[in-house]
């Protein structure tokens, strides 16, 4: 599916995400090695490699959660390089992650409920002084969290724990809570991953959607090649840490490079060799 980027004729605005020359070492490993890529507006971008390539580390120093040891990402032309988790969050800036991270004990539409930003009930004397308040907003969110949660198909399980859903669910609440933040860039950590076909073809529709018809920009990291196929245009391939490549779909799959990447000495050397089919037909 080839996509016409939303910026395509603005001009001179900067990438709505920009990284240059980020590092990032752990010990001796070099986990970022002078990466550099641009994300532009109103795109699904594919992030590819092989095991070990750098990617989830990128998604982790873009949002704060590792600071890089050098190097600059930027957000609209701001550079957002030191700020923590909390504050990238507001800059519309939200991610997935490749084992979802939902509250088991809290209830499908809790989980929902309590990424809604900027909530009056936060602040103890709001419930004091201005209860009326506190309980307009809780139904506001509470309607939004319900619309959300029939977009994911996943309102009927609205009361249920969320640590009892299946894996492919999981994957769906992810997004959802994403949504609640209404986030201009959206970061996947391999969504497919555990989700059977019929969740991961919903799953795929939902995010087309929301780039198409609410102007998300989607960047997200994935193995499963019929889906980046199918999903993504660019498609940016690392390899030991930086950028290997950068092109349409069937450009990449075909590069000389992106072969050697999956299939040559480095993979064979990170991983064994034995995974080799479940890359190969990158």
């Amino acid at each position: 599916m080839q996509h016409e980027t939303a910026n395509q004729h603005a001009g001179a605005r900067p990438p709505v995400l920009e990284v240059r020359d980020l590092r990032k070492k752990f010990g001796g490993l070099r986990a970022l090695d002078g990466c550099s890529l641009s994300v532009e507006e109103g795109t699904i971008t594919g992030l590819i490699g092989p095991n070990g390539a750098g990617k989830t580390t990128l998604f982790n120093a873009i949002t704060g959660f590792f600071r890089p040891d050098s190097g600059r990402v930027l957000t609209d032309g701001h550079d957002i390089t030191s700020l923590p988790p909390h504050r990238v969050f507001r800059r519309g800036i939200c991610r997935t992650f490749q084992i979802p991270r939902e509250h088991g004990t809290m209830t499908v539409l809790e989980n929902l409920m309590l990424v809604a930003p900027d909530q009056a009930g936060e602040r103890f004397w709001n419930c004091w002084f201005r209860p009326g308040l506190v309980r307009r907003q809780e139904r506001e969110i509470r309607d939004r969290a319900m619309e959300v949660l029939e977009f994911v198909d996943l309102a009927r399980l609205s009361d249920e724990y969320a640590g009892r859903l299946s894996g492919g669910q999981k994957k769906l609440l992810e997004l959802a809570r994403t949504l609640m933040a209404r986030p201009r860039l959206v970061l996947l950590d391999e969504p497919a991953a555990g989700v059977n076909r019929t969740l991961m073809k919903k799953l795929a529709e939902n995010i087309e959607y929301l780039r198409r018809e609410r102007g998300i920009t989607f960047l997200l990291i994935e193995h499963d090649m019929d889906l980046v196929m199918h999903l993504c245009d660019p498609v940016i391939v690392m390899s030991e840490g930086r950028h290997l490549m950068q092109g349409h779909p069937e450009d990449v799959r075909s590069d000389p490079r992106v072969l050697e990447a999956y299939l040559g000495g480095q993979y064979g050397a990170r991983d064994g060799g034995g995974n080799g089919g479940r890359h190969g037909a990158a």
